[in-house]
């Protein structure tokens, strides 16, 4: 079975792959599909994910997931969640710790929503990781926020963790959950 996961990302899908492959059976196979899709701008993102899996399944047509993760800084009343990517793209890393990161309460959450779509419904599957914003950019700014969030119970940003950031991503929660459901749907010639 082919499932395909649609993003613009390379990142993502370079990140998804390393999480996924090794946690799925052999009857199934992930394959990046590269696809922009204009997001609703929405503090919400379930409704992200969403709108997101029904633009992309409309083109495709065939089973696929979409994901959202975004940063919930709880001094601000857990934005800019769904809106982090257009926060970020505004103020990029020395400007998201100024105005994140040196509050005196950096506590966030990062959190992933996955939502699959087989053509008969949309399941959402989430992932949370808790932790903080820190006071400056660490580590390789290449992939977003990464370089501004300290993960609870580790002094590193998650960029200065490398790989291994995988390991307790909320990408991962959230993927471990998407194949947890897929195993458990009986799909023709997949067990």
């Amino acid at each position: 079975m082919i499932i395909y996961f649609a993003s613009n990302n390379e990142y993502k899908s370079k990140e998804l792959l390393d999480i996924i492959n090794p946690e799925l059976p052999e009857a199934m196979e992930i394959r990046p599909l590269k696809m922009k899709i204009e997001e609703i701008q929405s503090s919400d993102a379930e409704k992200i994910i969403w709108d997101k899996a029904v633009k992309a399944f409309s083109k495709v047509r065939r089973p696929l997931f979409v994901g959202h993760t975004g940063l919930y800084i709880e001094h601000f009343g857990n934005l800019p969640g769904g809106l982090t990517q257009i926060v970020w793209e505004s103020l990029q890393a020395d400007k998201f710790c100024e105005f994140f990161g040196r509050t005196g309460n950096t506590a966030a959450v990062a959190r992933t929503i996955v939502g699959y779509c087989d053509g008969r419904s949309i399941k959402t599957f989430e992932g949370e990781v808790r932790g903080r914003i820190a006071g400056e950019p660490r580590g390789d700014r290449s992939f977003q926020w990464d370089c501004v969030f300290i993960p609870e119970g580790y002094d590193k940003t998650f960029a200065e963790l490398g790989d291994f950031k995988y390991e307790i991503s909320s990408r991962r929660l959230a993927l471990q959950a998407l194949v947890k459901h897929l195993k458990e749907v009986k799909y023709e010639g997949f067990n």
